[in-house]
């Protein structure tokens, strides 16, 4: 990959404001479906994706549940602050939603000018006519990003449930609209399972239990894996090249059973369900370089930077790749993988382990833009013109494309 020659203004185009979808469709698989392979591009709904598959093919879903990040102090002098949780600071998303004791979080902060010091204070009366009280703390700032340490009472709740009473679901900012009752339910996938996004796995959004049945029927099988996506993933592309754009971080974690399973499937298609799907599969093949030459020190959480793809040699087969991760996994006595990764996939990426993609329509200019066209290349921009002038809904509550490439 030559990063120097990626400009992202030619990964740009005009997306009428009309045909963002601000709201879901009626049903999650009465969305339309584009499908492409390089001989044909034909398009239907996402009900009938089965009869592009074929038995074998191995699905890959994001297991990841958004949780109500968005939590609003009022000041005793009336002034609004929003806390925005981000990522724990010490601990995995698990350990942190299932704490009973304060917990420190990475958040942004809305109004943080008001915020000068003291505590910002919260109180709900729960249906026993308990008085339910979360209290923050502001312990530090760094580049904007701030650690704020949440307590409160009563102590025999767990984080999950002190945020779901105080917190609210983020919707993205692109949307326009805060979320309403039926977002809690349509704006988790039905495989959502792991606490911790700010975001959806959208590409996710319109599976529903009958066309599971009806894949698993096929013989297609569907597993999950888990990306905690952050808010970077709405972090617009802002340099003129794409080499000097810093990708967010996200956490993973893959159970030892998938890693054995994509280990073992020569031949079939592997088919990630979403570009978050899509990073974690591909991150574990270059993790399994860096364990092969030595780069992994002993009790360092697995990290995949950004460039790591540029700057190891990738040698090894996919299936060597994962050899190595099980090898690691039986060394290390671990039942799942868990880490970060800030892969960025662009145009001149070779995939190592995923064979195609099922993905929604993405805003101009933006790194998922760039991850389809390492896919298909130039034909993105045929995909995205047929999309608008066929008025497909783009962007989180829109249609979606099966990429076969």
């Amino acid at each position: 990959m030559n990063l120097e020659n990626i400009l992202i203004r030619d990964y740009d185009y005009f997306l009428p404001d009309e045909l963002i979808a601000r709201f879901p469709t009626q049903k999650r698989d009465e969305s339309r479906l584009m499908v492409y392979t390089p001989e044909v591009l034909t398009e239907g709904v996402f009900s009938d994706i089965s009869d592009h598959l074929e038995k074998g093919d191995l699905l890959l879903m994001n297991d990841t549940r958004v949780i109500p990040a968005r939590i609003s102090f009022q000041k005793k002098t009336g002034g609004q602050i929003e806390v925005f949780c981000l990522d724990p600071v010490a601990q995995n998303h698990q350990e942190a939603m299932s704490s009973t004791k304060s917990i420190a979080w990475k958040c942004l902060v809305g109004g943080a000018k008001k915020w000068k010091s003291g505590y910002l204070k919260n109180q709900k009366i729960a249906s026993s006519g308990e008085i339910i009280e979360l209290v923050a703390e502001k312990v530090a700032v760094i580049e904007g990003i701030f650690e704020v340490e949440f307590s409160w009472t009563p102590e025999t709740m767990c984080f999950s449930e002190i945020i779901s009473i105080f917190g609210e679901l983020p919707l993205p900012p692109y949307l326009g609209r805060l979320a309403e009752p039926s977002d809690y339910d349509r704006y988790q996938t039905i495989f959502a399972d792991r606490e911790g996004s700010v975001a959806a796995p959208t590409a996710g959004l319109h599976f529903t239990p009958a066309l599971t049945d009806k894949l698993r029927a096929k013989e297609i099988a569907i597993m999950s894996i888990t990306l905690h996506v952050g808010a970077g993933t709405f972090k617009p592309v802002s340099s003129h090249f794409i080499s000097e754009h810093e990708m967010h971080s996200e956490t993973f974690l893959v159970r030892r059973e998938i890693i054995e399973r994509l280990s073992g499937l020569e031949g079939s298609r592997i088919i990630p369900v979403g570009t978050t799907s899509m990073r974690t599969i591909e991150s574990l093949y270059w993790l399994g370089e860096k364990i092969s030459l030595r780069l992994l020190k002993p009790g360092e959480i697995p990290k995949i930077g950004q460039w790591d793809a540029t700057r190891l040699p990738g040698v090894l087969s996919a299936r060597e790749s994962l050899e190595i991760l099980l090898r690691y996994m039986d060394e290390n006595r671990l039942d799942f993988l868990s880490g970060t990764t800030s892969l960025m996939i662009v145009p001149g990426y070779k995939f190592r382990i995923a064979s195609g993609l099922v993905t929604n329509f993405h805003l101009p200019k933006s790194t998922l833009i760039l991850l389809v066209a390492a896919m298909i290349g130039d034909e993105w921009q045929k995909l995205y013109k047929r999309a608008i002038e066929s008025r497909y809904r783009f962007l989180s509550y829109g249609d979606s494309m099966l990429l076969l490439p």
